[in-house]
């Protein structure tokens, strides 16, 4: 009996402490004024969920399909993202479904989305998204007159950050093309301070930036940015004495914070010119700092690149609209001018630098080998390719449903036409055959895309080429013109660089790696101008929708430029 008595009281002990999640003697002592009470209910590390594993397999499914349709992802700061506890992520929308699925391949814990409630219209979907831990949000353009159940939204979204999740939002509300963060709306703001109110100090409210430097293009560059948290205790007081107040406040904060993410331009016309500028004059600049640096393109920070041109055309803008306007009107003849002789800047380029013979020999080898490669590959995945290609012309509605609509395709073309090539090799062939056939599939199809791209790039020099030996006037022309313009952009940079000289920053190899995937060296540089920013990784040009994909190596550098680069990298 004292035995069976004993072990009754062990078994009571047992389960008080597993109720109130301590010793059953323990008392919570009083909370101290203007401090957060340390035994007040923490919220539970994120408990096991059942469709974390159905999760995680699509995520590997999704994982090899974007690293087949992009080139590698570059993530910026993951660890900006807490390993556990509540995080609510603000993201950009510039490219419909893609945007979530590289978040969701970005970080290593579930990430719950955010997601139109129109989405779940259809049953089986529905089913899909919720076992994925999307949660559902009416917006005004879906049915005005079902806003009210956004208040489950918000209790889901609640209920979700106490459990210790992470959430994902759109704050902008609608997917869009623009080089910018639009107006984003209140509800990050809410959500934020909704949790800070009921759980003090846990959650971590994160801008995320993402760019694509082409959206209709196979194997375009991703970059996925993760800024600095924005810390939501400063607004909680404001919050309890004027709300709205407060959560304007915070938006604002989430604002600037998700546009210093990405190459925001704030007015939209100014897209175009700024692309422009990138486009003509990055790799004049990459010439010059490989000259007097020696230092490599991966070094680099692209956002900061576009970054800072956008800021000096911002700066011209303001002082010198004319001048701006001149050379707006110059770069545009120099367009119509390509159009009208249907060539492409990039052969034009080629031609300002002239390639070494042991480049033009190793350029001629690569083109005779793989063109076998390229043959094979083009046949075994011609039609997958093609197919989604044309679907997504024709039903896409809009340019950031096009990259959808293609990547659904190709998730669906090419494991079909593999399944049937590999089955119709496996009747004719052994079990070897059929595997080293299988796993040909992806890797020539990437080779024969590569190779295709090379090809239209001689293509368009050939073309040049043509060009100057037909109509000689013409081609110098083209040649003289393209100087002209990238001469007047060295005066502007040089005009615009005078009186920033004196500010730099440090670069560290942390970055770097995380940038581009490299770790052998610490860098610290000046940035105070836009020349130190040009080691970039090869897809700034088309960040701001430009397509145009190549850059000099060797230019006339005027004699200004020379020495404010000089200049700012001797101090």
């Amino acid at each position: 009996m004292v035995v069976q008595g004993l072990g009754e009281a062990i078994l009571n002990e047992i389960g008080a402490v597993l109720a109130r999640g301590g010793p059953a003697t323990r008392r919570p002592s009083p909370a101290r004024p203007g401090r957060q009470d340390r035994t007040a209910p923490r919220p539970a590390p994120a408990s096991p969920d059942p469709t974390d594993r159905f999760y995680t397999a699509v995520r590997l499914v999704v994982r090899f399909w974007l690293w087949f349709c992009f080139k590698p992802v570059d993530v910026r700061h993951p660890e900006r993202v807490p390993a556990d506890g509540p995080v609510l992520l603000c993201i950009n929308h510039p490219n419909n479904l893609i945007d979530s699925l590289v978040v969701a391949t970005a970080l290593r814990r579930k990430v719950h989305f955010l997601a139109a409630s129109a989405m779940f219209r259809n049953p089986l979907v529905a089913r899909f998204l919720r076992a994925c831990g999307a949660i559902p949000v009416c917006r005004k353009e879906d049915d005005p007159d079902k806003m009210d159940p956004n208040a489950k939204a918000f209790a889901a979204c609640f209920q979700a950050l106490g459990r210790g999740r992470l959430i994902a939002i759109y704050p902008e509300g609608t997917t869009h093309a623009e080089a910018r963060v639009q107006r984003i709306k209140s509800g990050a703001a809410r959500i934020a301070l909704g949790h800070e109110a009921a759980r003090p100090d846990e959650l971590s409210l994160v801008p995320v930036g993402l760019t694509f430097e082409a959206r209709k293009s196979f194997l375009g560059r991703v970059l996925v940015s993760f800024g600095e948290p924005i810390p939501v205790a400063p607004y909680l007081e404001a919050h309890r004495q004027n709300p709205s107040k407060a959560i304007d406040a915070l938006t604002r904060a989430i604002q600037r914070a998700m546009e210093a993410e990405i190459v925001h331009v704030e007015r939209i016309e100014a897209t175009e010119l700024v692309g422009a500028v990138e486009e003509l004059h990055r790799g004049a600049l990459i010439s010059e700092l490989s000259v007097t640096r020696g230092l490599d393109a991966w070094q680099i920070d692209p956002i900061r690149l576009s970054r800072l041109i956008v800021d000096a055309v911002t700066y011209f803008k303001a002082r010198d609209p004319e001048r701006i306007e001149r050379l707006w009107q110059r770069i545009r003849g120099y367009r119509a001018l390509l159009a009208e002789y249907r060539v492409k800047d990039e052969a034009v380029q080629a031609r300002l630098r002239l390639p070494r013979r042991r480049e033009r020999g190793r350029r001629a080898w690569e083109a005779i080998v793989g063109f076998p490669f390229f043959v094979y590959g083009a046949v075994v995945n011609g039609l997958p390719y093609l197919i989604p290609r044309w679907l997504a012309r024709r039903l896409a509605r809009k340019e950031t449903d096009y990259a959808t609509v293609r990547f659904l395709a190709s998730v669906v073309a090419f494991p079909l036409f593999w399944t049937l090539e590999t089955w119709v090799v496996g009747r004719l062939t052994g079990v070897a055959g059929t595997a080293v056939f299988a796993l040909s599939l992806p890797l020539t199809g990437l080779v024969a895309y590569r190779y295709l791209v090379g090809a239209g790039r001689l293509r368009s020099r050939l073309r040049f080429g043509v060009l100057a030996f037909t109509r000689k006037q013409a081609a110098r022309c083209l040649v003289a013109e393209r100087e002209a313009i990238v001469a007047e952009l060295e005066r502007a940079q040089a005009d615009y660089l005078a009186p920033k000289q004196s500010l730099s920053i440090r670069y560290t190899s942390a970055d770097a790696r995380r940038a581009m995937r490299s770790s052998r060296l610490t860098t610290s540089f000046s940035i105070s101008s836009l020349a130190s920013d040009v080691r970039t990784s090869r897809f700034a040009v088309r960040v701001l929708r430009t397509r145009s994909w190549a850059a000099s190596k060797s230019f006339r550098i005027s004699s200004s430029m020379r020495r404010a680069v000089s200049s700012l990298y001797s101090r």
